[in-house]
């Protein structure tokens, strides 16, 4: 987990929902992903115009990489090759080679890119961009956008289901979330949510997307049959980053005022604990299998 002003990154171990550690990274860590082999993290540091490459099994850095302006969401193609960082100043996306450590392409997108995901094949990537209003597609075989789609006021993030077929985008403005379909890359549906939408995850199976609501103090459950928000559960101050357990069990969300992170049980859509102890205005998470 981030922690954008201690300029670190939190571990949790899960089984005690406690903080096990920290790793110094640069300044002002915005987002986190995970390597699908579990062995590495990388994280994008706004004020140092980096990525920060930290190795699981001994949590430390083995690699800075030099990226955009001010980079601040990424993913990971699922073969582990590449790394996509959208840079919110350059309006560009930075393609990172992950044997060379070093940037390979930057693809102009929209204005303010600020998130970003994979399809489950890695042949797509796509980028939220804020001020455009657009989610922007780009076919990883060119590394050229192939599709602008127009969507809500001041996206902020983009989650895919694990078939492919639809993304999630929420927007900040209007508060709601736009449904594409990924086939026809059209806008299906538009969901509203409460106050403020910014971080969104959708769980293993695709049946719920989780959607923080940051002026809200909540998260919006997204039944995706229906496209419509089957329940609300208010966590801490500020939530922005979300993440799903492989299992599809539990939900992390981080506040990024009370500097926590509540554990949300899906069966029963509830906090049943919160994790304390971690950095100064926690930013993004990401749950995975380290090896």
């Amino acid at each position: 987990m981030t922690n954008y002003i201690e300029n670190s990154v939190s571990i949790i171990d899960p089984a005690k929902n406690t903080v096990s550690g920290a790793v110094a990274v640069g300044n002002q860590p915005v987002g986190i992903a995970l390597a699908p082999d579990g062995r590495s993290a990388y994280v994008t540091n706004q004020l140092s115009d980096s990525l920060s490459r930290i190795d699981t099994s001994t949590n430390q850095i083995v690699a800075t990489i030099a990226v955009g302006s001010r980079p601040s969401a990424v993913t990971v193609l699922p073969d582990g090759r590449f790394a996509y960082v959208t840079n919110q100043l350059g309006d560009t996306v930075s393609i990172v080679d992950i044997a060379q450590r070093t940037v390979v392409k930057s693809i102009p997108v929209g204005d303010m890119p600020v998130g970003v995901a994979s399809n489950p094949d890695g042949t797509r990537i796509y980028v939220a961009n804020e001020f455009s209003n657009t989610l922007s597609v780009i076919d990883t075989a060119s590394n050229t956008v192939t599709a602008t789609i127009s969507v809500g006021a001041l996206p902020q993030g983009v989650a895919v289901t694990p078939d492919g077929a639809s993304g999630y985008v929420p927007n900040a403005q209007g508060s709601n979330v736009s449904v594409i379909d990924l086939a026809s890359n059209t806008v299906v549906a538009t969901v509203p949510v409460e106050l403020q939408p910014e971080g969104v995850a959708i769980g293993p199976d695709g049946d719920f997307v989780y959607v923080t609501n940051e002026s809200s103090n909540s998260v919006s459950v997204i039944d995706t049959g229906t496209n419509m928000v089957v329940a609300t559960v208010m966590v801490g101050g500020q939530p922005r980053g979300v993440a799903v357990t492989p299992d599809g069990t539990l939900v992390y969300v981080v506040n990024s005022f009370s500097n926590s992170v509540s554990v949300i049980d899906t069966q029963l859509n509830k906090v049943i604990t919160a994790v304390v102890g971690v950095g100064q205005t926690p930013t993004n998470i990401v749950i995975g299998t380290v090896r």
